[in-house]
This record gives structure tokens, C-alpha cells and sequence, in this order.
């Protein structure tokens, strides 16, 4: 059954074997990570922003897809529209979390200001996502740049406006 708007769970990811009810995640730059495996009929959906794909957030909603039978070599998995790489700028701050792993630099670049970078979070995504034995794909769209079609956090700031949007990414087990 759904949940009551005061009393709806905050999280960063939702799983579920249940047919006919959307799960969804909103975002403005983050990736949002939809995951099905079909067989099982178990989908997923998680809010990947730098900080929840660093702790972990996408192994966390695999692990759970697996608790309701899904198996991580038959899941497959798509990144919708994120803020790409070109448009990421981050602070040093930022880019020294990466770092501890070696094989994180590769996404990050130079931004030739300030010791800042730019960020790969889609290729992060993607990375984890592949990593964590899943078939993975990214749209490759930019929130940032695709001013038509998305919303961004991040111009929205660099413009001063006060509001920014969201995307909504849903998946649906059909009845």
C-alpha cells in the first residue's frame, strides 16, 4: 500500500516486487539509478548524487533487490539524466574523497581553476554499478546542459534563481 505523505520514508533508494505501483526518484544533477531483474521481478531505483554513490548507496539497493530474490548477474541497470562531466565542476574538498582509490582519478580532470576539477558522476555511476556485477548503461544526457528538456540544480544557482525543478525517474513491474 502506499504511503500517507507524513508518513512516507525518506531514503535514497526503494526497492520492490510488487506489480502496478511506480517507485521513483527525484533529481536535478544527481543520477538517478533505475534497476530490474526480470526474471525475479524485482526493481529498484536510487538517488545517486557524489556523496550517496561514495558511501555506497547503489551496492545498498542491489543488496536489497537480492534480499527479495533478484540475482546481481540477471540485474540490469540504467542512469537517467545527470549533470555530465563538462558541466561538473567540484572543489578540491570534493575531488580528495575520490582519491583514497586510485582507479578514481580517472574521473576526475582538471578544471584550470583553483585546484578545482571536473567530475565524471555519471562514469562514477556507471563504474559502481559495474563493479557491483550488474549490466549497466548510461543515457548520457546532461541535466545542465539540456536546458529544454531538465532541470538542474547547478544552473539554476550559477542564473541566482530561486527554485530549480526535478525530474522524476520511475520504474513499474507490469501486473
Amino acid at each position: 500500500m502506499p504511503w500517507a505523505n507524513d508518513a512516507r520514508p525518506k531514503a535514497d533508494a526503494v526497492v520492490t516486487t510488487r506489480p502496478g505501483i511506480a517507485i521513483a526518484v527525484g533529481t536535478a544533477d544527481c543520477g538517478p539509478v533505475l534497476l530490474a531483474d526480470p526474471e525475479a521481478r524485482v526493481i529498484g531505483a536510487a538517488h545517486a548524487g557524489w556523496r550517496g554513490a561514495l558511501a555506497g548507496i547503489i551496492e545498498s539497493a542491489i543488496a536489497a533487490m537480492e534480499r527479495l530474490g533478484a540475482r546481481r548477474e540477471r540485474i540490469v541497470a540504467v542512469l537517467g539524466p545527470a549533470i555530465s562531466q563538462a558541466n561538473y565542476e567540484v572543489g578540491a574538498e570534493v575531488a580528495a574523497q575520490f582519491l583514497p582509490d586510485r582507479e578514481n582519478a580517472r574521473f576526475l580532470v582538471p578544471s584550470g581553476r583553483d585546484g578545482r576539477s571536473l567530475f565524471d558522476l555519471g562514469g562514477y555511476i556507471v563504474s559502481r554499478l559495474e563493479r557491483a556485477g550488474v549490466s549497466a548503461a548510461s543515457l548520457g544526457v546532461c541535466t545542465y546542459a539540456d536546458e529544454a528538456r531538465f532541470c538542474s540544480f547547478r544552473r539554476a544557482t550559477h542564473r541566482g534563481e530561486k527554485d530549480y525543478g526535478r525530474q522524476l525517474s520511475a520504474i513499474m513491474l507490469r501486473p
